[in-house]
């Protein structure tokens, strides 16, 4: 491609924008950094369609800058190509619009943001670019991709965990958790609890076999607490493993402990290797008696308590759970995003996904 005058003045103003934000991108300030490669984008955009240049003027673009800002970091071909992905992805969004709105009031020293937008842009700006270009790549549906971002700001989540969730379809299964919530929990503490618990759990970070009984899955979360933490969501602390309650001179011991911040409440799980049967939520109810009448603070809101297990079947988890008055639900984990050999024979290999995009 010839370097035309269009295209060393495109480049100048390019020079110009990053060099303006070139002290705070460098400090990495986030919201600076993912303003300047939003903008970026913007202008990356409209000049490949105003000039018709082809997509591969991004390695040119890529290099000159390099050439008339020596030392420039993160503007390389494919962070330009994000860069353009990451504008495109939300230029007809709310987000953009709240985004240009809120950059305008800047601008004119104006504050005329609505909560609304303020609190989606706190959200926006609350991860980093890498964070973004993940959800991009991963989820199509905008919907989908305002819960990852609101999720992943919210709980702190890095990377990992959050291509983790993605992965494991978290925003799929949100709310779909067998429990006995509405009768058991009070009002205030029912939709954050749904958040919270999911139906299933990828312990894929473990190194689980066939032949491991519950205690061994108990004792390789404790011995990965800190990723089993991260993944199962907000505000929980772990109090111990084989946790002792005695009642008239007897010792019970719960497998899990838990303390949730947000719903301020001790949380039992119970492991089993197997599949749900309806004497697991008696025994976990019992435990939680117990929580509540010897353990819990007087401050402190009913314990829950989840069973962990292989398998499940709903309706039996239905009919085992709505009775009981303590809150209860009933999830499954798994330990590979291998897929089944049963599956392998239906499902495109890999080079034939590739070839879709």
């Amino acid at each position: 491609m010839k370097s035309t005058k269009s295209y060393l003045q495109f480049i100048q103003e390019l020079k110009k924008n990053i060099s303006q934000s070139r002290y705070q991108a460098a400090r990495l300030a986030n919201k600076e950094q993912l303003v300047l490669y939003i903008r970026v984008g913007e202008m990356l955009n409209q000049k490949i369609k105003s000039e018709k240049w082809g997509n591969n003027v991004l390695e040119q673009v890529a290099s000159d800058l390099q050439n008339q800002v020596p030392g420039l970091r993160g503007f390389s071909y494919r962070n330009l190509r994000n860069m353009r992905q990451f504008y495109l992805a939300y230029e007809n969004s709310v987000i953009w619009q709240s985004l240009t709105a809120k950059l305008q009031n800047v601008e004119n020293q104006s504050n005329e943001n609505t909560p609304l937008a303020t609190a989606q842009l706190d959200y926006f700006f609350g991860i980093s670019f890498t964070h973004h270009i993940s959800i991009l790549n991963k989820c199509l549906e905008s919907e989908k991709r305002l819960f990852y971002i609101r999720k992943a700001s919210m709980e702190f989540w890095s990377v990992s965990v959050l291509e983790h969730h993605i992965d494991n379809q978290l925003f799929e299964k949100q709310g779909k958790l067998s429990n006995n919530f509405i009768k058991s929990l009070s009002e205030e503490l029912k939709p954050k609890a749904v958040e919270i618990f999911h139906d299933e759990y990828l312990m894929d970070y473990m190194n689980l076999s066939e032949s491991d009984d519950e205690r061994d899955v108990e004792n390789k979360i404790v011995a990965n607490i800190r990723d089993f933490i991260l993944r199962m969501g907000k505000g929980f602390s772990f109090i111990g493993n084989q946790f002792r309650v005695e009642l008239a001179g007897d010792e019970f011991f719960i497998d899990l402990l838990f303390f949730n911040r947000h719903l301020k409440c001790l949380v039992a799980f119970e492991l089993k290797k197997g599949k749900f049967k309806p004497e697991y939520a008696g025994q976990l109810n019992f435990y939680l008696n117990v929580l509540d009448d010897k353990i819990k603070l007087p401050d402190e809101n009913n314990s829950i308590g989840i069973v962990l297990c292989k398998e499940k079947n709903n309706t039996v988890v239905e009919y085992s759970v709505k009775s009981i008055e303590s809150g209860m639900g009933v999830a499954t984990f798994k330990t590979s995003k291998v897929v089944p050999n049963e599956m392998k024979d239906i499902l495109p290999d890999t080079n034939e996904l590739s070839k879709l995009y």
